[in-house]
Order: C-alpha cells, then sequence, then structure tokens
C-alpha cells in the first residue's frame, strides 16, 4: 500500500462526551486506518483514541526486533488514559487490532463491549506458523505487502502503512494469535464482529468461528459484502463506522 503524502500516520485523539472508544490499527498499518472511524465517533459525541503501536508508522526496520508485549503495554496505557476520564469505555480494532482488543478483553472486564473487526484468529497463510523460525532467517516476507483484496479500487489511497512485511514481527503476531485463542471462553463482554467478504488475509469461518468460542452470551456478526480485508478504508467503510456506532450506543449505559 502507499503511504500518501497527505495522510499521515500519527495518533487521533479526541475529548467528547462520557463514552470512550478505544480503536486500534492493523499490522504495518497505522492510525490512519481507524483515524477516519475515530473523527466519524468523536463527530457523535464520543471521546475516541487511535494510538501508534510501537513499530509502525515509521520504516519497516522498527518491526524488526520488536516484542508483542510493546503492543500491550501501548493499549494499555491508552486504555487506562480513557478509563480515566470516561464513564464507560468500549474497544474495537482491526486485524492485528482485533487481537489486541480480544487480549484486552480477557484482562480488563470493566470493558463495556469489544469490535472485531477482520479478526486474525484464523489467518489464510500456511507460512505464518513458520515465521518465529523464518524471521532468523529473512527480515522480510517474500513479495511485497499491502492489500490486494480491496473491492474499492480508490481505497488504497485512503491508508498509510508499510509496504513489506517483517517477519520478526508477524512471528509475534502469530504469537499473539495462539495467546487470544486460549482466551476467547473467557471474554464475557459483548462482541461485534465485522468481516468482509472479500477478506483474502484471514479465513472465511474466522468471524464464525470467534462467535462461537466467545464466552459471553452477546455475540454478533455483520458481513459487508463488498469489502477485503481492510475494511477501514474500503467502499463500505462508513457502513462499517455506523454498524459499530449503533452496536455501541444499543449496549450503551451512559447518556451521550
Amino acid at each position: 500500500m502507499p503511504q500518501p503524502p497527505t495522510i499521515s500516520p500519527a495518533p487521533y485523539a479526541a475529548d467528547r462526551g462520557r463514552r470512550g472508544v478505544l480503536l486500534i490499527h492493523g499490522y504495518t498499518g497505522s492510525a490512519a486506518e481507524t483515524r477516519p472511524m475515530g473523527e466519524h465517533l468523536a463527530e457523535h459525541g464520543w471521546t475516541v483514541r487511535c494510538p501508534l503501536l510501537p513499530g509502525h508508522g515509521t520504516t519497516p526496520e522498527a518491526l524488526t526486533r520488536i516484542d508483542r508485549q510493546a503492543w500491550i503495554d501501548a493499549v494499555s496505557g491508552a486504555l487506562d488514559e480513557l478509563v480515566g476520564r470516561c464513564d464507560e469505555v468500549f474497544v474495537g480494532g482491526l486485524s492485528l487490532g482485533s487481537l489486541l482488543t480480544l487480549w484486552l478483553g480477557a484482562h480488563r472486564p470493566e470493558i463495556a463491549g469489544l469490535i472485531a473487526m477482520a479478526p486474525a484468529i484464523r489467518i489464510r497463510s500456511p507460512l505464518l506458523p513458520l515465521t518465529p523460525i523464518a524471521r532468523r532467517l529473512l527480515r522480510y516476507a517474500p513479495g511485497e505487502g499491502g492489500d490486494d483484496d480491496l473491492g474499492d479500487p480508490e481505497a488504497a489511497s485512503r491508508g498509510w502503512s508499510y509496504d513489506v512485511t517483517p517477519l520478526w514481527g508477524a512471528a509475534e503476531l502469530y504469537r499473539l494469535q495462539r495467546q487470544v485463542r486460549r482466551l476467547l471462553p473467557t471474554i464475557r463482554q459483548p462482541l461485534l464482529v465485522i468481516q468482509g467478504r472479500l477478506d483474502r488475509r484471514i479465513t472465511a469461518d474466522a468471524g464464525p468461528r470467534l462467535c462461537a468460542a466467545h464466552g459471553g452470551d452477546d455475540a454478533t456478526l455483520r458481513w459487508l459484502e463488498a469489502s477485503g480485508h481492510n475494511l477501514l478504508i474500503d467502499g463500505e467503510r462508513r457502513e462499517a463506522w455506523e454498524i459499530a456506532r449503533a452496536w455501541m450506543e444499543r449496549r450503551s449505559r451512559v447518556g451521550g
């Protein structure tokens, strides 16, 4: 995916009402993909945080020695700040961000609800389990990175991400995925899963399996028929924002 000079990968924050939402971007991506959704929610009175995960938004080399704990610490800190400011907090994330969302849900019961977008609990690539070994031999995955499954041909111009996939960080994603899979039955918060029908990064059954493994009694799966993996920048992105907003507001116990 290109890095348009008019788009910033920097984190985004907006202070509005007493309801808060933390939005977490995907692997090799940036807050450029979560910011538009954050701005939409801020316009409707939500306090928003869209952090930039460590190793992202600079150069791919920054992900060649990253540790998944750095990502966990970053989103935990952002959550702490929101919890201190708001009466109620939801968390949502895309791909890697979905794994971090679910990890937070398992460890932070005060979260009001979780939104897993393009949930990376099941990834199509058979090479992912090999990354803990491959990363000691190769720095980057063969071929170029990016989103080649987007339904909207203009979608790539809305994002900012690396054009290669660092294997070191991919191995950390894999290890986080394995952790999160074991935690799924312990997650009790309401869960919304949003998945694109055109997604070629995760398996078609990722969303259904996540809902089935969820330990609570409120799990909803919504499909976007014309969206690929990065549904936050694809053609149905506004539909995704509205699905998430309506879902949160139905479950909110705090006035807007």
